[in-house]
């Protein structure tokens, strides 16, 4: 084992770390306003309504090259990735719909 990768499983090691503590830190946090705890989890529950929609529309279709090795991916996965993708589309459009509002409700006032 040499130094890259020691130095790989410190950067995940950090990573993870870094994950836990940007969920667990707003959350401790939000103790203090017990309100906020609903914003929270209403934007969780809308994430979560706009991935079942991004899921139901994907399919899951596998091409035969890709079921077989070294990829193994099954229907299953296809389509749980199909979800994440039109998830991230959604997001990234919604993203650009609000800049744009909000640029031109500034320049409006």
């Amino acid at each position: 084992m040499d130094s890259i990768d020691i130095f790989i499983y410190v950067a995940e090691g950090l990573v993870i770390l870094g994950a836990i503590f940007a969920i667990l830190m707003p959350l401790i946090k939000s103790f203090d306003n017990p309100s906020s705890l609903v914003k929270t989890g209403l934007a969780v529950v809308a994430l979560g309504v706009v991935f079942f929609v991004a899921y139901s529309i994907s399919d899951g279709d596998v091409l035969p090259k890709f079921a077989a090795e070294p990829f193994n991916l099954t229907p299953g996965m296809s389509k749980f990735v199909g979800g994440s993708l039109y998830t991230t589309y959604a997001l990234f459009i919604i993203a650009i719909v609000g800049i744009v509002f909000t640029e031109l409700n500034k320049a409006i006032k």
